[in-house]
């Protein structure tokens, strides 16, 4: 008669008799699943949010986005911190922070973006309440900044070296008889 044809109680008995088993922990990586995970964490399209609250006047006040009376001179129109915010997006994305753009690709695209927006600016300026040309300048800068940096990001491999070295380790068990042994010897390996 064979174990697995024992009654249960009598089953549970053979197993608990069997000889002790050693067990090796064996690594098996999981890259996929920690390069997704790490990916959904590289989120370059949060600052394009808060930079277009931060357009229209608003703060941040624990967690919770407040309009300031002292920006309302100042602050843009819903419409126009969208529309900047749009334009910001196609440069602040997770595929572009994985890029690899050489620095006349990164310049070509700045300056096609700035003159995107001045193109924008001068067509919506009252829609967008806009009164002075340092409004203007401002809006250049934040859009400047964001996507150079951006663009730049990933130079010398940065997210993609980070994301490509990336590696968790589980541990499948795998079982080995007993030899006499401890139960754990880190500089035995499959045995003596």
């Amino acid at each position: 008669m064979e174990i697995k044809d024992l009654p249960p109680q009598q089953f549970q008995q053979e197993i608990l008799e069997q000889p002790q088993m050693e067990y090796d922990s064996v690594p098996v990586s999981n890259i996929p699943n920690d390069r997704a995970s790490l990916l959904d964490k590289i989120k370059p399209d949060a600052i394009v949010e808060t930079l277009k609250y931060k357009l229209m006047g608003y703060e941040l006040e624990n967690g919770k986005w407040i309009k300031k009376d002292c920006y309302k001179d100042r602050a843009l129109s819903e419409n126009g911190a969208r529309e900047i915010s749009n334009l910001m997006l196609s440069a602040s994305s997770q595929n572009v922070s994985l890029s690899n753009l050489d620095d006349s690709d990164i310049r070509r695209r700045v300056i096609s973006k700035i003159r995107t927006l001045n193109t924008m600016i001068l067509k919506n300026w009252k829609e967008w309440n806009i009164t002075g040309i340092d409004q203007i300048n401002a809006i250049n800068e934040i859009v400047l900044e964001n996507t150079f940096v951006t663009l730049k990001q990933p130079e010398h491999a940065g997210i993609r070296g980070l994301i490509k070295n990336t590696t968790t380790e589980n541990f499948n068990v795998g079982n080995r008889s007993n030899d006499g042994g401890s139960w754990w010897n880190p500089f035995r390996r499959g045995g003596k």
